[in-house]
Formats: structure tokens, sequence, C-alpha cells
């Protein structure tokens, strides 16, 4: 299977050199050369995963990041960012906005094709991905329990690990509310907590989560 990688450069030289690596190394390779038009992209395709430069026009890397992070159709995608940018205040606030690898440039490619390797294609080797649409079908299928679109996206997030406070921004709704909605869950589903509720779903040895 080749593994597909959003590239997000607004220099041409770096786009085209590491596509064309990363091409030979057997991923295909889709190149943005800003955020806007790597979120044009990203409300289309999912790709594997995303490398980013951080400074860029009108809108950054860590930008992207948040995006990303946001959504809950993308939030498991893993991201790697590229900068200059080597001080330690600047890979905190990358990965507090949740990047999983911070590369300082000038970089090795191959540690560049080691980290996709161990984010996307060794992983792929022992997780099997759950998506939102099979989640949902199957969820309702199996348990035999009615749920609203809404307590299924909240569900669906809970079992992702999110807290509270996540899933209301997520779904753009009070915390409050996102309380009610696993209350719910907890009463529908006859379990004490979040983990319990997290476990139960989970139970049937075809779901897994990320």
């Amino acid at each position: 299977m080749q593994h597909k990688i959003l590239l997000v450069d607004d220099n041409q030289y770096l786009r085209e050199s590491v596509s064309v690596f990363l091409n030979q190394k057997g991923f295909e390779v889709i190149v943005a050369c800003g955020v806007i038009e790597a979120r044009q992209y990203l409300s289309k395709q999912k790709p594997d995963l995303i490398i980013s430069d951080v400074v860029m026009p009108k809108s950054d890397g860590y930008n992207l990041v948040s995006y990303v992070r946001s959504n809950y159709t993308l939030i498991q995608m893993p991201i790697i960012l590229l900068t200059a940018k080597g001080m330690t205040v600047d890979r905190i606030k990358g990965y507090n906005l949740g990047c999983n690898v911070y590369l300082p440039k000038p970089f090795d490619p191959n540690e560049l094709v080691s980290i996709i390797n161990n984010l996307v294609v060794n992983r792929a080797k022992k997780v099997k991905l759950v998506d939102k649409r099979s989640f949902i079908a199957s969820t309702s299928k199996t348990m035999e329990i009615s749920f609203t679109p809404r307590e299924l996206k909240v569900l669906y997030l809970v079992v992702r690990g999110l807290t509270n406070k996540d899933i209301s921004e997520i779904l753009h709704t009070s915390k409050r509310n996102v309380e009610k909605y696993v209350s719910r869950l907890l009463l529908k589903t006859r379990t004490r907590n979040r983990t319990d509720l997290a476990q139960y779903i989970l139970r049937d040895d075809n779901y897994h989560c990320v």
C-alpha cells in the first residue's frame, strides 16, 4: 500500500526536493504552497500524514496543526513540523498544539523517512484505524442501542480519549452540554464512567482506537 503524504511549504525548492526524495522511497506526495491550499485539500481528501513548514506567509504551520486537531475527521492524523526555529519554546508550542514530531532544518532526508515510517508504516502494522462512518454503523448495529447523531459524535470522541473540554471545542458547544451527552451515554450503556464506556464499545475485537 502506497502511503499518501501532504507536504506544506512555501519554499518551492524544498517542496520539490523533498517530494522527489519521498517519491523515490515509495510514498505518494501531494504538495501545497501554504495553509489555505492545504486546508482546501484536507476538506476533500485525507492523507496518511502531514509534513508542514512552520514559518509561512498569511498562516503558519501552528495554525495548520490547530485546524487538524480541531477537526474530528482529521484529529488523529500524524503531523511533522519542519522549521529553522530551533528554540525550545518553539518546540514546546508545536507539541502543545499537537504535532507529533518537530524536526529542525536542515535535516537529513533519511531521518525524515525513518520518522514517517515510525508514524505511519510501522504503526499501521499494529493498529487498525477506525473510520468514523463504519464506527457509527457497527456500533449501532452491534449494541442495538439507539443513539442520536450528536450522541454518536460525542461517543466517537470519548472513545478516542478526548476530554469534555476538547470535545466541546471540536463540536462548538459548551462543556456543560458535553457533560450531559456523556451522562446519557453512560445511562444508555449502563456503564459507570468514561473508561468503562470506552471499554464497553471496544469490547469487540473488531474495534480499535488510536
